[in-house]
């Protein structure tokens, strides 16, 4: 199986390194033209949501990745990924794919010295060591919206139809069950 992975900045690598180690072949998505080479799924991975957002359209590549969403295809979004999933951005009056109903807040605990570690259990996967850094944590949820992580009674983990969410980097962790599950929804 092949996963497309947004790689216009951050954690893409990370990613991918954890990915090729279950077995799937990658491909980066950097520009438009390679979003017509065939995945099976995508990965939005950390990074700055802003910018991510900017450049999916300078690029031409957001109408085709959102239509790639609404239209099934699995995704695993971390971080900034999760921040341009989300329907509603908190503070913030635009979105970005809109495709979860849910409201996250950007930057939810604070900037780069309230990054922290900790673990917590996953719904159907267990505890796992959760990295947050400048994370945005989902402050509600909508209708169908599965709530699978929550910690310090703050929401950090959602499944929406074909999508997984998280406000954590489980690319920066030696646990691979996030990814794995990501995989089974192929």
């Amino acid at each position: 199986m092949k996963i497309g992975v947004l790689a216009l900045q951050s954690a893409f690598a990370e990613h991918e390194k954890v990915l090729e180690q279950l077995g799937a072949e990658c491909i980066e998505l950097r520009q438009a033209r390679n979003l017509s080479e065939p995945y099976d799924a995508l990965v939005l991975p950390g990074g700055e949501s802003t910018v991510q957002g900017k450049l999916l359209k300078e690029l031409g590549m957001f109408d085709t990745i959102k239509s790639q969403i609404e239209n099934s295809m699995p995704v695993l979004a971390t971080c900034a990924g999760a921040i341009l999933l989300a329907e509603t951005i908190d503070g913030q009056p635009e979105q970005y794919f809109g495709t979860i109903p849910m409201c996250i807040r950007r930057n939810a605990y604070g900037r780069q010295l309230g990054s922290f570690h900790t673990e917590a259990p996953v719904a159907v996967i267990g505890t796992v060591p959760m990295t947050f850094i400048r994370a945005p944590y989902i402050a509600s949820v909508g209708d169908g919206v599965e709530v699978l992580a929550v910690v310090e009674e703050r929401i950090v983990g959602v499944k929406y139809k074909n999508q997984m969410a998280f406000s954590f980097h489980p690319e920066l962790d030696p646990d691979v069950r996030i990814h794995k599950a990501f995989l089974k929804m192929i």
